[in-house]
């Protein structure tokens, strides 16, 4: 039990009705979750108004609600906290109840629009292969050294950070690496974490369903490097016109990557192959099993992660070559036929011109390069055409399909994708609403030595459908359609 007063510390209080020096059992933010002797939050979500749901979880047994606005009609017995945010409050609160944990290791962040995921996971193992405990909260999944959990945010709640965070103290980890998304950062769910550093990778169009403009979403990410502290480091690409921009206010040391800018770590791509990539960093060669010049940007912002953090360099570079792929992330595999199949989480124009790009500089240009590709539902339809443009323009065969079409009808996303077919690339695109048959389509038309890109869903295990998520797999299901061709 924890004192309600103790978990408020840094919390901006406005009113107070009842006592704080009541002990409390837990919190949350969800009122079916509320238990007796509980604190409820009431947060302001995108869907739902915490505030309407004060009532049902004083029903459940809450002793203490936190508010921004008072309910009318105030339930006796009952401590109603009235503070200006209550995401922030959440964030305070979340990081006290569980002793501050952040404070006990080190913690990095990872923001930006492509590349979270890769060096987020690449940190975790390169980090484990140097003999330490290590922590990684990911889009893909959780992990407290080797136990693994899964992840269903690419940011938790705060609650569910401090929470794994705590156990990771209790692991004994030693570091642990985060990716922060622009919502996480927006809707403070990194506020009361101490961060030893941060990684700036890139900013390209995404997540304008959310963000009201470009100009938001670039100030969200860079206010997570304005919070940095003075004993921090903030590692930026300076290749990225906002690269810049993410280092103008932070106090943290300032550190940049790069392949083409003049920076503190620099990279030269020597070699770039479907089976890896040699490169010179500062002055020294080093053969990686990754591949493709956006995979460069990755392996720098680790190098230099891993020199701020205190590895030797050299050391550094040959756990670098012992790194494997990221699940989703340009995992490829080659059929008894050899058709090679690329999956990879390229969900936004950008990724998708640099996974295409990659898969183009690496071919003999004698074989197809056949790519299905859809956009999610309840998104940012922007981006649709755009990323009909891109896959028409550098394939040689489209097949537009479904991706997760959430609430949408996936034949709508599908005719403004279309739109953004230019008129001497109609003969190359096809549209399959169902992606298993898309995915069917592309394997019966490659013949030996074409590459099929299969992009979008990546890591997924799902497709959300209605509210309903799905068994899909893209990687499994494409393994098993060109198995069953061999037949």
């Amino acid at each position: 039990m924890s004192i309600l007063k103790d978990i408020l510390y840094k919390v901006a209080i406005e009113s107070v009705n009842g006592s704080t020096e009541i002990a409390i059992n837990k919190m949350d933010f969800d009122s079916r979750k509320i238990e007796k002797n509980d604190v409820f939050i009431a947060i302001r979500g995108t869907v739902s108004d915490g505030h309407n749901f004060i009532e049902k979880a004083i029903e459940h047994g809450a002793s203490a609600v936190i508010c921004d606005t008072l309910p009318k009609v105030l339930a006796a017995a009952v401590t109603y906290v009235c503070v200006k945010d209550t995401n922030l409050a959440l964030a305070y609160m979340a990081a006290n109840y569980y002793g501050n944990p952040s404070d006990g290791l080190k913690l990095v962040g990872i923001t930006g629009t492509n590349g979270k995921t890769t060096i987020a996971s690449l940190l975790y193992q390169l980090f484990k292969k140097a003999g330490f405990k290590v922590g990684l909260l990911s889009t893909v999944k959780i992990l407290v050294d080797d136990v693994e959990y899964k992840a269903t945010h690419t940011t938790p709640d705060s609650i569910t950070i401090n929470y794994f965070l705590k156990e990771m103290i209790a692991a004994g980890v030693e570091y642990c690496f985060m990716e922060v998304s622009s919502h996480g950062i927006h809707q403070k769910r990194t506020e009361g974490l101490h961060f030893v550093g941060g990684i700036f990778t890139n900013l390209s169009h995404d997540h304008l369903d959310y963000h009201p403009t470009f100009a938001e979403y670039r100030d969200v990410k860079k206010s997570f490097f304005d919070q940095l502290s003075s004993t921090a480091f903030a590692l930026s690409n300076i290749d990225d016109k906002n690269g810049q921009v993410m280092l103008q206010n932070t106090s943290a040391r300032k550190r940049t990557y790069a392949l083409k800018s003049y920076a503190d770590f620099k990279a030269q791509i020597l070699e770039n192959q479907l089976s890896g990539l040699l490169l010179k960093i500062n002055g020294n060669d080093v053969w990686v099993k990754l591949i493709g010049t956006f995979n460069a940007y990755n392996l720098l912002a680790i190098y230099g992660t891993a020199i701020e953090l205190g590895l030797d360099g050299l050391e550094v570079l040959r756990l670098m070559s012992e790194l494997e792929s990221v699940s989703g992330r340009f995992q490829y595999i080659v059929s008894n036929s050899n058709i090679t199949a690329i999956v990879d989480y390229a969900h936004t124009p950008d990724a998708l011109e640099n996974v295409l790009s990659t898969i183009n500089d690496v071919r003999t240009k004698n074989e197809q390069l056949i790519t299905v590709v859809g956009c999610g539902g309840n998104r940012d339809k922007a981006k649709r055409p755009i990323m009909a443009s891109i896959a028409s323009d550098l394939s040689d065969k489209v097949i537009i399909t479904s991706d997760n079409p959430r609430d949408e009808e996936p034949e709508v996303i599908i005719q403004e994708m279309e739109k953004g077919v230019a008129a001497q690339n109609f003969k190359k695109v096809l549209t399959i609403t169902d992606r298993l048959q898309a995915i069917k389509a592309a394997c019966q038309l490659a013949q030996p030595n074409d590459i099929i890109l299969i992009a979008g869903k990546g890591h997924e295990t799902y497709q959300e459908i209605k509210g309903v998520r799905h068994d899909f797999d893209d990687m499994k299901n494409v393994k098993e359609i060109l198995d069953q061709l061999l037949k």
